[in-house]
């Protein structure tokens, strides 16, 4: 006769336990026993690592629940007082606008809750003490809300918002006004509370659930990340290549200075002119149906420059890669998020600019290499099976989606952009600063190179590898340095115009022919072509952000614009000098940089003239 006992297990292991019965010849009973035979055995023994183990993991659960527990205890503790507080009997007409007055102090709340969590301070204990030490009346004096440095993410506060407007029954009592002698809806305030715990409750189980979000998060960097920052890193090789082949163009076709620039520049010309209707377009119909099929016209264009046989033929290939390429960023933006959540949204976006620009990188040895195998017409060939493929992956690996891609306010939303006196503050030192970068690095530089400091075929294209690596470089440290100087209270308003100035010292020692290595200033030209990053960061604290995406473009047209302004019309001066053996003279660059540079600098005055703005589109009246 065996001894009965009881013993109380989990429901996954009585559940795994019952799976285990369920064979033939097993019981509970024998299962159970085999297993406590087996711990018993003398060479079975726990060890102390893994006892400590346990305990530990049991120490971090402890302290985890206690941290929950106490942002709950804040979270009731400050929904009672924001229930208690008295307001005024409103009318009828006056509640829509008191609801929305609501979903304000909703904020606030939420606020609240966070910043006495992270600080540790105790409502409940303030409250006591308050009572000791105060009289009724001065209680009811106390301010109801209190500014705090921190929020819920956007996207918490617009689901919960959203809850608040659909829900009556939590309106109505601020809009008719909830006295202290009335006694609350017990259902209303079940619903409130169940609202502002929500968000809690989410990132509760996202952390169950962290094994199988990582698992997501990996399938959709390989099936929407890496596809969207092919296309950029196209893009980038596309804007870059023309330094790299022009020796050969020059060669085959005969192209002098102007025609050369014309060749280069007109990439940047139809990528402008598409940047704001592929914007609209990508809102519309998704970045997956827009740069898989936009990218096929860069893949034409790239099949068609390989099979030239007269300037006019390359001219319209290059144009259309211009076209192909010019949805590759704003596509790529747009996927991450869409896809991908809000706070890993900075980090990608970093990655995906740092990424695609290693297509400069490409650009430049590594294409060297290629040409002396297969020549620039096989190398575009390349280029162009490459752009198809990328366009298929994107369109079938990339997932649908179930998003409803709609544009409101598009034109009003331009106006309002272009109508702001701030935009075109900075939009002029932005436009000739990057534009000059994006010219200098994509043609220019190497015909220096070549020209003026009078460098072999291998050393030019070393000193452009350095630049572009300087480019990736300078995305991420630009971006750094705004985010810690933020910290302290420094825009990146200041730091750009510290950029700019450093870009002038920089092309001035190129013009001056300042006796350091060559590669020095040209490295340091095209990292300043990474500033996008400090233009779009003030924008961003100009316009809501409903306008970001809009006013981006806006900018971005600017930039584009420029390059190809700057790319082509420095080849129309240079080529007022006649070549000598082959090479245009040193002067001819340093008169055409050095126009360049004039306005640059007449561009950064007017960039940091204090003049008080007297209007906005989008934004208050407050100085630059």
């Amino acid at each position: 006769m065996k001894p009965r006992i009881g013993v109380y297990l989990s429901e996954p292991v009585a559940a795994r336990l019952a799976v285990a019965a369920q064979c033939p010849g097993t019981t509970k009973s024998a299962i159970i026993e085999a297993a406590l035979a087996h711990f018993f055995e003398p060479d079975h023994d726990v060890e102390a690592s893994s006892v400590d183990r346990q305990l530990n993991a049991l120490n971090q659960n402890l302290e985890q629940l206690h941290q929950e527990l106490r942002i709950v205890s804040e979270a009731v503790a400050l929904q009672a007082r924001f229930l208690l507080a008295v307001t005024p009997p409103l009318a009828a007409a006056d509640q829509p606008a008191a609801c929305t007055l609501g979903l304000a102090r909703f904020d606030e709340f939420a606020a609240q809750v966070t910043r006495r969590a992270h600080l540790g301070t105790s409502l409940i204990k303030e409250t006591i003490e308050r009572v000791n030490s105060a009289d009724p009346a001065h209680l009811a004096t106390q301010p109801v809300m209190q500014k705090g440095p921190t929020r819920f993410t956007h996207q918490e506060a617009k689901g919960v918002g959203a809850t608040v407007a659909g829900n009556k029954a939590e309106c109505s009592p601020v809009a008719r006004g909830a006295g202290v002698d009335r006694e609350p809806d017990t259902r209303a305030d079940r619903t409130a509370a169940g609202t502002i715990l929500r968000p809690l409750l989410a990132s509760w189980r996202a952390r169950g659930q962290r094994s199988r979000a990582f698992s997501t998060d990996w399938l959709l960097v390989l099936r929407v990340f890496l596809p969207f920052v092919s296309a950029y890193y196209l893009s980038f090789l596309f804007r870059t290549i023309n330094a790299t082949i022009a020796a050969p163009l020059i060669y085959e076709f005969g192209l002098g200075a102007d025609d050369l620039g014309l060749l280069t520049s007109i990439y940047f010309l139809t990528f402008a002119a598409a940047q704001i209707p592929i914007g609209i377009l990508v809102d519309r119909y998704g970045p997956r149906k827009i740069q898989s099929v936009v990218l096929m016209a860069a893949a034409a264009g790239a099949a068609l420059f390989a099979i030239s046989d007269n300037f006019w033929l390359l001219l319209l290939g290059r144009a259309l890669i211009g076209f192909g390429a010019s949805a590759a960023l704003t596509a790529g933006l747009k996927a991450v998020v869409l896809w991908f959540p809000a706070e890993q949204v900075p980090l990608l976006n970093g990655l995906m600019i740092m990424l695609g620009s290693f297509g400069a990188v490409t650009a430049t040895l590594p294409a060297e290499h290629l040409l002396g195998s297969i020549g620039w017409r096989g190398l575009f060939e390349l280029l162009a099976i490459a752009s198809v493929g990328c366009a298929l992956a994107i369109f079938l690996l990339v997932p649908t989606g179930t998003w409803s891609f709609t544009v409101k306010g598009t034109t009003i939303g331009l106006r309002m952009i272009y109508s702001d006196p701030r935009f075109w503050r900075l939009a002029p030192l932005s436009a000739t600063c990057i534009g000059t970068a994006w010219a200098l690095q994509g043609l220019w530089a190497a015909q220096w190179f070549a020209d003026v400091e009078g460098l072999d075929r291998s050393e030019l294209l070393r000193n452009l590898f350095f630049m572009a690596i300087a480019s990736s470089a300078g995305a991420l440290v630009l971006g750094i340095a705004a985010q810690k100087l933020r910290r302290h209270g420094i825009g990146p308003r200041p730091l750009l115009g510290l950029v700019a100035v450093l870009f002038f010292i920089a092309q001035l020692a190129v013009i001056l022919r300042v006796p350091l290595s060559s590669s020095v200033p040209w490295m340091i030209v095209a990292a300043c072509g990474a500033a996008t990053v400090l233009s779009y960061a003030i924008l961003a604290d100009f316009f809501p952000k409903e306008l970001a995406g809009r006013a981006t473009a806006a900018l971005n047209v600017f930039h584009i614009g420029c390059a190809f302004l700057i790319q082509y019309l420095v080849g129309f001066l240079i080529q007022y000098w006649t070549p000598q053996q082959g090479h245009y003279p040193e002067v001819a660059y340093q008169i055409a940089f050095a126009v360049n540079l004039v306005v640059q600098l007449a561009a950064w005055f007017w960039f940091i003239i204090p003049v008080p703005l007297r209007g906005g589109g989008a934004g208050s009246k407050r100085p630059l």
